[in-house]
């Protein structure tokens, strides 16, 4: 061996510091000790390797504790449905036991009836009726056991039937007794049970029905065949002692689970034996399984990734909308308003705000009363809420009510409410919208003052049209007058030609006629005055009752005056029944005026009336009764004219429209306003046999 070199020492090695003096060949190779940084890095390799292995032997630990407590699981619930199966078929055959015949009345009956309860249920042995001592005295045993004879009462079995019989009197119900085994000979024998039932006839205890049950029968026709195959069923003492068995156990690890089966006077248990299916797990399974979740671990965080895409897109969409409608309801110039069950408000918009003249922050949260009801009003406000809030149907119209502002300003409004209804469809509060109906309410006033300002014109129109006729009609009274008042004259003049007495009563009668004339010309022009100073005030419906002949009287002084021109007579219809009518007389006696003009002068001369001699106008009232029962007077204006053309007839009541040279087209406008007005209608028909009849109704007046 060449001695070392003297930079390197005894372990020279191939090294930076280009020593000669020791050949490479010569050497002997000799093992480094290893980096501290790259065995920190293998032992952290190592814990990750013995991590990864724990987590996955703790995977395959719980997987498979997972799976036997659920197979556990369904065990324990497959075991208690066969326990309730065996409880129930139990029962069914204590009902069937019950509608049995009695022996004592029926004997023959009775052994046939029980031969078929034993031929149909295999796990009943035996059925047997005793006295009230406990004796048998009918017995029928089950067809499908061998050996019959050992399977009647035995006598050592009377003590335990007396004691279950016994215990079935005081219940009055069926109690079962301990269960013992039979030996039949030849290393047979079985478990059976007794069960006693107590028998009646005619409301009284004349014995007992003991009824023997196999208990391997038991397991076998009382329960689910499909839930016990590839199974072991047995039925064991408390203590765990087996008493019958349905099938053999099944070999290897097994599943057990026990359940208490309790009846009248014995319990037992029934146990179930299911086999233990195995995990098997390779090392190749392990593998995938850890491969198969890191994969899906890669699937999930890339699947999460597009869900935190897609969420922030839907948030960014929604807070877009949630601007947008806050724009819009800013924007709004209905009040909107929110209100819980409990009638507090919980959202306001700023028209509504800018309405009440508060804050938002003055509103929320604020209940009943709220701050822009009226004191006076607040009581009333609260019983509307108060039914409003118990559920009762709101009309969709919406109602008026008063706000207040806090300077005391009151102003009206149109509020419409709604229930408000969450995404889960419960109702959680009430949403209005509210209208300000201030400049509605001033329009609505222009409008009334306008529509009586038009009324008025009319009817200085119609005075105005009727001023030649009054000069007609009052030459008479003036001529009879003059003439009268001559008489009278000469009568002075030569008084002493005639008797004194006489001369007197010639002058007295004379003055007589001179006042009648006098009054009938007052009478006609103050008739035209009362109808052209007679108005309403703006916005007012100046309702009275009046009769029919009333407004028919009315009138009568200016139809007249026409009448008598075109020579045409004048009928007033009224039966006695017709009641009173609630109206406003003088825009009823406007109508009735325009209605019965129109009719007169479409019977001028040149119509069929005036060659046929048919020149009639009938003014009728009369009672009618609605679909409904209430009670409306209907008044007819009948003229026996021209009739109206199809043209005319499609624009009657068109404003404006009129067939006359001087007309101004507004009389049957506001003739149908009027009865509009009063709740009624305004509707024509032809008259028979020519003309046009005009018909509307007025609510009878409640006498």
């Amino acid at each position: 061996m060449p001695p070392p070199c003297s930079a390197c020492g005894p372990t020279c090695l191939p090294c930076s510091t280009g020593c000669s003096d020791a050949p490479l060949p010569a050497v002997e190779p000799v093992t480094a000790p290893r980096q501290p940084n790259q065995l920190r890095r293998w032992l952290l390799w190592a814990a990750l390797v013995a991590v990864v292995c724990a987590l996955v032997g703790t995977a395959m630990v719980l997987a498979r504790r997972f799976q036997e407590n659920r197979v556990q699981a369904q065990l324990d619930e497959e075991t208690t449905a066969l326990v309730s199966d065996i409880r129930a078929g139990l029962y069914r055959n204590i009902q069937t036991l019950q509608s049995l015949p009695n022996p004592l009345a029926q004997p023959d009956v009775w052994d046939s009836t029980a031969a078929d309860m034993l031929l149909q249920r295999r796990e009943m042995v035996s059925l047997a009726w005793h006295n009230l001592a406990f004796a048998p005295k009918i017995e029928r045993v089950s067809p499908y056991m061998v050996g019959s004879g050992h399977i009647r009462s035995a006598a050592d079995r009377l003590p335990d039937i007396a004691l279950a019989c016994t215990s079935a009197r005081r219940l009055s119900g069926a109690v079962y007794a301990p269960s013992h085994f039979r030996h039949f000979g030849d290393g047979q024998g079985m478990e059976l049970m007794e069960m006693c039932l107590p028998s009646l006839y005619q409301g009284n205890l004349v014995g007992y029905l003991v009824v023997t049950y196999a208990l391997p029968g038991m397991l076998t026709e009382l329960t689910d065949r499909m839930a016990v195959r590839g199974r072991g069923v047995s039925l064991t003492e408390l203590d765990g002692t087996r008493l019958a068995i349905s099938s053999s156990r099944p070999g290897g690890q097994t599943f057990v689970t026990e359940q208490v089966l309790e009846l009248p006077g014995h319990a037992m248990k029934l146990r179930l034996d299911s086999p233990r299916d195995r995990l098997d797990i390779s090392q190749w399974g392990a593998t995938a399984l850890v491969a198969g979740m890191s994969a899906l671990l890669l699937v999930l965080m890339i699947m999460l990734g597009r869900d935190m895409r897609r969420r922030q897109r839907a948030e960014w969409a929604l807070a877009e909308a949630l601007a947008f409608r806050k724009a819009m309801e800013d924007s709004l110039v209905t009040g909107l308003r929110a209100r819980d069950l409990a009638g507090r408000i919980t959202y306001v918009n700023p028209a509504f705000c800018q309405m009440v003249g508060l804050r938002a922050a003055d509103l929320l949260g604020s209940g009943p009363p709220a701050p822009y009801w009226p004191p006076d009003l607040a009581d009333e406000y609260q019983r509307r809420q108060a039914i409003r809030l118990a559920g009762q149907l709101l009309p969709k119209e919406g109602f008026e009510s008063v706000f207040r502002r806090p300077d005391g300003t009151c102003f009206p409004v149109l509020i419409i409410e709604a229930p408000l209804i969450d995404a889960d469809g419960t109702q959680t509060g009430w949403m209005s919208a509210i209208l300000d109906l201030t400049e509605q309410h001033r329009i609505e006033a222009v409008s009334r003052a306008s529509q009586d300002r038009l009324q008025a014109t009319a009817r200085l129109a119609s005075v105005g049209e009727m001023a030649s006729l009054l000069s007609h009609e009052l030459n008479q009274p003036l001529s009879a007058i003059s003439s009268y008042a001559t008489g009278a004259m000469n009568l002075l003049t030569h008084a002493h030609d005639t008797d004194q007495a006489t001369q007197l009563a010639d002058v007295a009668g004379a003055m007589t006629h001179i006042r009648a004339q006098a009054d009938r010309a007052a009478r006609v022009i103050r008739s035209v005055g009362d109808f052209v100073r007679r108005k309403q005030q703006p916005g007012e419906l100046a309702r009275e009752q009046v009769s029919a002949p009333q407004l028919f009287q009315a009138i009568l002084p200016l139809l007249t005056l026409q009448a008598s021109r075109e020579h045409i007579h004048i009928e007033l219809d009224t039966p006695p029944d017709c009641p009173d009518t609630l109206c406003d007389r003088t825009m009823v006696e406007q109508v009735l005026l325009n209605l019965a003009r129109n009719g007169m002068q479409a019977m001028a001369d040149g119509h069929p009336a005036a060659t046929s001699g048919l020149r009639t106008l009938t003014l009728s009232a009369h009672l009618q009764t609605t679909p409904e029962g209430k009670k409306q007077v209907a008044f007819a204006v009948t003229d026996h004219g021209a009739g109206l053309p199809d043209e005319v007839v499609a624009n009657l009541f068109t404003p404006f429209f009129t067939t006359k040279a001087e007309g101004m087209g507004l009389g049957l406008s506001l003739c149908r306003t009027v009865i509009e007005q009063h709740g009624g209608t305004l509707t024509h028909t032809p008259a028979q046999p020519f003309g046009t009849t005009f018909r509307f109704t007025l609510p009878a007046a409640h006498p």
